[in-house]
């Protein structure tokens, strides 16, 4: 078990060596029919992981020798004829989920204690056989769209390693996007696997509250995190979610089974889309780039030639961001507890903590009643449409170093003016899907979200493989990768 060090500064737009890895659920096919083996696929996950991480910096921790043997293990239940969905594939996970053996930081400095045993995703996703050649970087607890910090350095985009590739799931997204794995899993709480998804062209899917279990903790920052999946198909971040779904008996929330790769190639039929590029009320400034909205509106007009009624409309969002920052900031502060050292927190994170620890009793308490009527209040869409089709940032992806050095005030509002369209579904714990869109005219990816009322999982995923069928976006590869 190796931590990564923090990589030195990069030259601005530093190349990216040509890897591909090949998909999640083609790798485990290959595998399955014997056309190559697991530690070969692990061999050249490290191998990418290696030669990219001076730029991209995708992994906090690397598990090459317990990957190397796990893989080796995988090869010889493959040749006694065991067959599991993920048997001897290579991922990675966020480093915010617990991995037996390793530390969880979180996107934090300090000494963190090893843990004992896999989180509950985690603990699936083996289960299914695959293996998780490391740890992805992570902001600090998760609270920005960028993935950079002291603890780690800055991990880039693969499309421009000027760009980040979005936050908080960063590393995921980057180590996906560039082709080190074939698939990762990340979360969710502010659009945190949404927006990195956007910002480096890939499927990335935020599901129904408690659809992957949050375990060790029963639930997630007060609710409105859940673990999701990124990945180059609809088809990968379906088998991925498939694996990794579930609940443990300890969690608050335990929606109904679902086996969404039963939904990818389903025609979804004939369905009535709201097009809403509103912006929920925050007090900030912000506007939607042109570029993204021509991206949206584009996929609105393919959505309505092939077939579907799509139309403008809004939800009816009110108040939703005054129970937002309660449970936002409730959950910094529980995090924030468990810090070895509060004191090597950015200022930033502790102002946060400390926000938090002051909203946590009453105002708290009314946030989470809230949801309820936000429901209804926000559901009334579903009357008259099943999906809303919105952008899923008001931005292209931002330079390196946007935020950093920025007070508590100013980097909230410059994170709101570059997404503010991804949490309000974090409030409500229901599903969306983000679908690559576009890229810029400097090859800068953006992309756009499938919103759903609860457990509309198999829709959005029928409509998002309608999409990626008629739009065919993996075969679009980051510039430096392409072979």
């Amino acid at each position: 078990m190796s931590p990564v060090p923090p990589v030195p500064p990069v030259p601005p737009n530093a190349s990216v060596p040509a890897y591909r890895s090949a998909g999640l659920a083609h790798s485990a096919r290959a595998l399955a029919d014997g056309d190559v083996s697991s530690r070969a696929l692990v061999e050249r996950a490290l191998a990418r992981i290696e030669a990219t991480q001076p730029t991209l910096n995708a992994f906090r921790v690397l598990r090459a020798e317990a990957a190397l043997a796990e893989a080796e293990d995988a090869d010889a239940r493959l040749a006694a004829g065991e067959r599991l969905p993920l048997l001897g594939v290579p991922v990675a996970v966020k480093d915010d989920m617990d991995v037996a053996g390793a530390p969880t930081a979180f996107g934090c400095r300090g000494d963190f204690p090893v843990r004992t045993a896999d989180a509950e995703a985690v603990r699936r996703l083996r289960a299914a056989g695959a293996i998780v050649v490391g740890k992805a970087n992570a902001c600090e607890l998760g609270q920005w769209p960028v993935t950079e910090g002291p603890a780690f350095g800055d991990t880039r985009n693969p499309w421009n390693t000027r760009h980040t590739p979005g936050g908080s799931s960063g590393g995921s997204a980057a180590a996906v996007a560039a082709g080190l794995v074939p698939a990762a899993l990340g979360s969710d709480g502010a659009g945190s696997v949404r927006i990195p998804a956007a910002w480096t062209h890939l499927v990335g899917v935020k599901p129904q509250r408690g659809r992957i279990s949050t375990w060790p903790h029963p639930e997630a920052f007060q609710g409105i995190t859940v673990n999701g999946p990124l990945a180059r198909t609809v088809e990968d971040a379906a088998l991925l979610l498939d694996c990794a779904s579930g609940s443990h008996e300890g969690d608050l929330h335990r929606p109904p089974a679902l086996r969404l790769s039963e939904a990818v190639g389903r025609d979804p039929g004939r369905l009535r889309i709201a097009l809403s590029t509103r912006m929920p009320f925050t007090a900030t400034p912000k506007k939607l780039d042109p570029a993204v909205r021509a991206a949206v509106y584009g996929l609105a007009d393919r959505l309505a030639e092939l077939g579907h009624r799509v139309e403008e409309a809004d939800p009816a969002y009110g108040p939703i961001g005054l129970t937002f920052v309660p449970r936002a900031t409730a959950g910094i502060a529980e995090w924030a507890d468990r810090v070895p050292d509060p004191a090597l927190l950015d200022p930033r994170t502790r102002d946060a903590a400390r926000l938090g620890r002051a909203l946590g009793g009453a105002p708290l308490r009314w946030a989470r009643r809230a949801e309820a009527a936000l429901h209804r209040r926000v559901g009334a869409v579903f009357r008259r449409y099943d999906v809303v089709l919105a952008p899923t940032t008001a931005t292209p992806p931002p330079r390196v170093g946007a935020l950093a050095g920025l007070n508590g005030f100013a980097t909230d509002r410059a994170m709101i003016a570059a997404c503010p369209y991804a949490w309000p579904w974090n409030v409500l714990g229901w599903p969306a899907v983000n679908v690559p869109a576009a890229l810029t005219p400097g090859r800068l990816p953006v992309g756009a979200q499938l919103l759903g009322p609860a457990h509309s999982e198999p829709v959005l995923i029928s409509l998002a493989f309608q999409l990626e069928d008629d739009q065919r976006w993996f075969e679009r590869w980051p510039a430096a990768s392409e072979a």
